[in-house]
């Protein structure tokens, strides 16, 4: 799942910076907007088996490696070509997985070391997502010095958070979390949320919201949970995002209605109580297109394809969710990030963000604000019997609806600040 990863760049600050670019900016310019990768230090390893995950089935692309571990040379290659293909002097480093703490503290420290030596005149930051099992006070005490955020899965209170996110034999985790979380707030590490919503928590909105408040978390994503099985009834593999085949989705998936109930419970106690003191992804992602500008959340965007992720070995793909054969589009070592980012097949990927949706969106009052959102869920059919209606399309219309009044209120009232 995607970090909350840009808190200190978010929609209040960037109201003053932001200037739109030309549509087809990107062929133009194609490095005016950073891009982004989700780097995986140890590929799909974890030490978790969250039965909704939909990551750990990615090993089995690489069974000749024995351990998926991103050696020297491919993390020296990373460091070097991320930092000089990057536009702007501000280079932001994500780190994914699988469990990325699987690696010892030695190999961030390499990490350090060697963005210092390619970093130039840019500013480094870093962010990692991880389950907080393994974090101890060594990790805490790096992060606090080198000022990495940190994003913490957690899916709620313990009851909630144990229904799904097991260990590898299928003991919970939720104490082992907390524990997490009381030492980054010990060591004043800043933290994000990503909490997955998913067929045994969805029904639970304030319970959770209230629970990360109480810990001090300010910065929360959520996700829904929709992941679809292969078309053939006896295969347990999930389904590609291009494949319109098959409809079975798995039992830790939302049913339809559910996450717009989520969403817009969530929202009215945030409107009463919170604005301005947390901030939850969604609804600021929502607000910043109301608004005009870029949304921040690639779901929310026109456009994608600038959010890549590479595998420990240095293949890389067009997205983290289409980590599949097909969406391979290349590995470091022999194309450089430009290559892939502007080969016909990612510039289609992201293009097609926009131009493959169906009759239905394309009529719908709220395109501008949802752009379809995201692609791998577009498996669907509309009311016209085209292809590529999202799952969450009602959902979404629901949430849309509800807070639109709020939504074009503030706009009336603090639209002057996108000029």
């Amino acid at each position: 799942m995607l970090l909350y990863e840009l808190r200190s760049c978010n929609f209040r600050s960037s109201l003053k910076s932001y200037r739109p670019m030309q549509e087809n900016s990107r062929l133009a310019m194609p490095f005016s907007q950073p891009f982004y990768v989700l780097a995986k230090p140890v590929g799909a390893s974890c030490n978790l088996r969250c039965t909704y995950c939909y990551y750990l089935e990615k090993s089995a692309y690489y069974p000749n490696d024995t351990r998926h571990w991103m050696d020297d040379a491919t993390l020296e290659s990373f460091i070097c070509a991320y930092i000089q293909s990057q536009p702007s002097p501000y280079v932001l480093f994500t780190w994914h997985g699988g469990e990325p703490l699987l690696r010892p503290l030695s190999f961030y420290n390499k990490v350090y070391e060697l963005q210092q030596k390619y970093a130039g005149n840019r500013t480094i930051d870093n962010c990692i997502q991880t389950n907080g099992v393994l974090l101890n006070e060594g990790y805490c005490a790096f992060f606090k010095e080198h000022s990495w955020l940190v994003g913490l899965s957690i899916d709620g209170p313990e009851a909630l958070h144990d229904a799904c996110r097991v260990d590898a034999k299928g003991r919970p985790t939720f104490q082992a979390v907390s524990d997490a979380i009381h030492l980054l707030n010990r060591w004043e590490v800043q933290w994000n949320a990503l909490v997955t919503v998913n067929a045994a928590t969805v029904a639970h909105p304030l319970e959770i919201y209230h629970f990360l408040k109480d810990f001090g978390c300010t910065f929360i994503q959520f996700a829904p949970v929709v992941e679809r099985k292969q078309s053939a009834t006896t295969d347990d593999r999930l389904a590609a995002p291009n494949d319109y085949r098959s409809m079975r989705v798995t039992s830790e998936s939302l049913l339809p209605g559910q996450w717009g109930q989520f969403l817009c419970a969530l929202f009215d106690e945030w409107v009463q109580n919170d604005v301005g003191t947390v901030f939850i992804q969604h609804f600021d992602a929502t607000l910043a297109n109301w608004m005009g500008h870029p949304p921040g959340l690639c779901t929310f965007s026109r456009t994608c394809g600038q959010a890549l992720a590479m595998e420990f070995n240095g293949d890389v793909y067009a997205c983290d969710h289409y980590v599949f054969p097909e969406f391979l589009l290349g590995n470091l070592r022999t194309r450089s990030f430009m290559e892939m980012l502007l080969s016909p097949s990612q510039i289609r990927f992201g293009q097609n963000k926009r131009d493959s949706l169906p009759k239905q969106c394309l009529e719908c009052d709220f395109l501008n604000i949802c752009n379809g959102e995201c692609p791998k869920n577009r498996f669907c059919f509309d009311v016209y019997g085209e292809p590529g209606l999202n799952y969450f399309c009602s959902d979404l219309k629901h949430f849309f609806t509800h807070t639109a009044s709020w939504m074009q209120s503030y706009v009336e009232r603090y639209g002057h600040l996108r000029e």
